[in-house]
């Protein structure tokens, strides 16, 4: 399998950027792989294809307000500061990403803030847009990651062009959000609603969370023509004991394990044992999963539709099989799917 196989045709019109106005009124394609039959349905009705004692794993990871824009010191010029992760909470040290990045060098002082109250300055350039910054703060740790929170705004994907709107700053956040600790939402997760949670809980079905920190590691660029050479960046991965006991219970009981995204499915098969049942976890996982692929925990997934040449795209049709990923991306550009963060849901049996 080569990069310029996950290539097609995705009309800009359908980048979505707005979400469904409610949650689980997404639409929803749902995949049979045994027969190749595609079916057409609301996200709501995903109810219909579970039973009792089925398992859905969610990722609840929270998305934390990693978009800061600030003035850089001397020239006044405005730039946008997108924290991936923390280094170091003594020091308040953190690898961040910079935009436009060639005005940004070693020794530079960057100020947030109207007041001017937060500083950074640079000391590491890491890659071409990266950098290590230290942000200078005379309060407590806490005071530091409240003003973090203050100046920070909801860290919208890079398609979409409008400015963040008050609601952006729930709907791009499942419902069962806790862990704080990720740059960007898991998808899949945002078409729940708590009325849909419920009424999957009262037909008996069961929930086990895992929290995957989404980097944008999941959103990086392929670059490579041969798959094998494309690095992943680490994300930071956590599933307890009873995640595991819920998930090889049903495992054992041959009822259905579905990963509710493309994290849930990575963070799963990190932690494999020979016996091919879930082990704990807490960790970093670079997992990067491409065709062949020999899946071990999960036998249906819940995913959004995702863009040309992507990771993520790679990790589907190693789990749906090329062939009918691309004709069902086929027909969700003929029907006018919505892509993307905020775009519709696929349901893969």
């Amino acid at each position: 399998m080569k990069l310029s196989n996950f290539n097609f045709e995705l009309p800009k019109e359908l980048l979505a950027e707005y979400p469904s106005e409610n949650r689980d009124e997404a639409r929803l394609m749902v995949i049979h792989r045994e027969t190749g039959e595609i079916e057409h349905k609301m996200f709501k009705d995903l109810i219909d294809y579970f039973d009792e004692g089925d398992v859905m794993v969610l990722n609840n990871t929270k998305v934390f307000p990693a978009r800061l824009f600030g003035n850089k010191e001397k020239t006044g010029a405005r730039i946008e500061v997108f924290l991936l992760r923390e280094l170091n909470v003594e020091q308040r040290l953190w690898d961040v990403l910079v935009d436009p990045a060639r005005k940004i060098r070693i020794g530079n002082k960057l100020y947030f803030g109207e007041d001017e109250s937060l500083v950074a300055e640079v000391i590491d350039n890491t890659t071409s847009r990266g950098r290590t910054l230290r942000f200078l703060y005379d309060g407590s740790y806490e005071e530091f990651r409240k003003k973090l929170n203050e100046l920070g705004e909801t860290p919208l994907p890079k398609y979409i062009k409008r400015d963040v709107e008050p609601e952006d700053e729930e709907r791009y956040q499942t419902i069962y959000a806790k862990e704080e600790g990720a740059v960007a939402a898991p998808t899949a997760g945002l078409h729940f609603s708590k009325h849909l949670l419920k009424r999957l809980e009262i037909k008996g079905i069961d929930f086990a969370e895992m929290t995957l920190h989404v980097g944008l590691g999941t959103f990086n660029p392929v670059e490579v023509e041969d798959l094998s050479k494309h690095k992943m960046d680490s994300e930071e991965l956590f599933i307890s004991e009873k995640a595991a006991d819920i998930v090889n219970k049903a495992k054992s009981n041959k009822r259905k394990v579905c990963a509710i995204g493309t994290t849930v499915m990575r963070g799963l098969e990190s932690s494999v044992s020979s016996e091919q049942t879930l082990n704990p976890y807490e960790g970093w996982t670079n997992k990067f999963i491409f065709p062949p692929y020999e899946f071990s925990i999960a036998d249906c997934m819940v995913t959004n539709f995702h863009t040309p040449k992507s990771t993520l795209l790679m990790m589907i049709s190693a789990f749906v099989g090329h062939d009918l990923m691309m004709k069902a991306y086929k027909e969700a550009v003929k029907e006018k799917y919505k892509f993307y963060s905020y775009g519709d849901a696929m349901l893969i049996l």
